[in-house]
């Protein structure tokens, strides 16, 4: 601060401890309000909570589709497995991992345990049954783990 030998001068008086930053004035702030009073009116609105649609294609969901069909399946006291016939809603929580998605399925000829369920054809005539369920799934696909949130089946 003080080359060698030099001494502070008692009638030196220290620079201001508040300064304006370069380019920043009081007045120029004032100028910056309306930005200020924008996001916050509009903030809500632009930033969207909730569920938003999604493709019924992309991985992460067909994945979690495949996972409720599985839990659907041994939750079930039936003895024959119900296959996926179409995805209604596909959905994801804004900046989250879980998906809400509404499915439709149908109960087939096979077994629970069977290989191949999505080719089994459905049952027909008195034991046709199909059930429309909304699955809330929470995806971490890299660490291979899924947990289904909520189902209702109707």
């Amino acid at each position: 601060m003080w080359s060698s030998g030099e001494r502070p001068n008692s009638s030196h008086t220290p620079p201001s401890v508040c300064r304006w930053p370069p380019g920043l004035t009081p007045g120029s702030m004032f100028s910056r309000a309306p930005l200020l009073l924008a996001l916050i009116v509009l903030g809500p609105h632009v930033y969207r909570c909730g569920f938003v649609d999604i493709g019924k294609n992309t991985s992460f969901f067909r994945m979690c589709v495949e996972f409720a069909k599985f839990q659907f399946n041994q939750a079930q006291p039936d003895e024959y497995a119900y296959k996926l016939l179409w995805v209604g809603r596909s959905q994801r929580e804004h900046l989250t991992w879980i998906y809400l998605m509404d499915l439709q399925m149908g109960r087939t000829i096979c077994k629970k345990h069977d290989e191949d369920i999505d080719n089994c054809p459905l049952q027909e005539g008195p034991e046709e049954k199909q059930v429309g369920c909304t699955f809330i799934v929470d995806a971490r696909p890299w660490f291979s783990q899924f947990t289904l949130l909520n189902s209702t089946c109707v």
